[in-house]
């Protein structure tokens, strides 16, 4: 299937990362069907994208007739049924394995011959999603940056089997998306993460060993090493479940033990501290500004 064939976008997922990406599918002119089995999340979801393109206008990134154009064409669902006539889908449910090996299994027979397949995730190998499917020459990495909106790259990364066509319609996507496509092999976490993350972890670690405070670490990597925003923060922001699942893959894959999670970062998870979305990570978001919890 070439960028040519391509005309409706399913998602898997209303979250941040799923609302996200049909927000850019919508704005670059594709049909957009986006599926959650949970119909709150996808009122959420929804919510999200009005927010966005409202925001896109403010800051002149949008016109106004290019955002009433754009709404109508995302519909919402369900079922992983409503993808039959879909050209690629993009799925963008939570960074577990299990998870999105269950959502593929269930997927792939109700799909046309033709159409792609590519994932969202942030670490996991492609090669064995790849697996779970019927086409693993027409599936692929796609994965965002968050927020999706705002974040220019998109990487695109080749399983052992993807097709030489699929890399390319997909990095062609990326582009008529307005993003910009940078190619990586299928290794644990890729290039974004396999740099990030460490360090995200590593700034845990400092944190957890006492070597500065929540505030310190932040304000000295910002003022430091002039980081738009400190790495606790960003943490925060990209979720700290998120953060544990990417550091176990890399761990658990690489068997290197710089990679090892801490124990703090773990304790945060398992506590349900994981950052904005739930309103406590490393900072506490209940009131008018962020507030360290340490």
């Amino acid at each position: 299937m070439s960028i040519e064939d391509i005309k409706t976008i399913g998602v898997i997922g209303a979250g941040q990362m799923g609302s996200g990406i049909a927000t850019v599918g919508a704005t670059s002119g594709y049909d957009v069907i986006m599926m959650d089995a949970n119909e709150g999340q996808i009122k959420k979801g929804m919510g999200k994208i009005e927010h966005n393109l409202e925001r896109q206008v403010e800051k002149g990134l949008l016109s106004e007739a290019d955002r009433k154009l754009a709404l109508p064409r995302i519909k919402t669902a369900t079922t992983l049924d409503a993808f039959k006539d879909c050209d690629i889908i993009i799925e963008a449910a939570s960074e577990n394995e299990a998870v999105k090996t269950e959502i593929l299994k269930a997927l792939f027979p109700l799909l046309k011959p033709e159409a792609i397949i590519t994932t969202n995730t942030s670490s996991i190998s492609i090669t064995r999603l790849a697996a779970q499917t019927d086409r693993p020459e027409k599936f692929a990495g796609m994965h965002f940056m968050n927020p999706v909106p705002a974040m220019e790259l998109v990487e695109v990364i080749r399983g052992i089997n993807t097709s030489k066509e699929t890399f390319e319609t997909v990095s062609e996507l990326a582009k008529k998306m307005k993003k910009i496509p940078a190619a990586a092999e299928d290794f644990p976490a890729f290039i974004v993460n396999r740099i990030l993350m460490p360090m995200l972890n590593e700034a845990v670690y400092t944190l957890y060993e006492g070597v500065g405070t929540v505030k310190a670490i932040d304000q000295s990597m910002m003022l430091g090493a002039h980081h738009p925003m400190g790495p606790l923060a960003l943490a925060d922001f990209i979720g700290l479940d998120v953060c544990l699942a990417v550091m176990n893959t890399l761990y658990e894959d690489l068997a290197d033990s710089k990679y090892r999670p801490c124990p703090l970062l773990t304790k945060y998870v398992e506590a349900g501290w994981l950052g904005r979305k739930s309103g406590k990570g490393f900072y506490d978001y209940s009131g008018d500004e962020p507030v360290p919890t340490r």
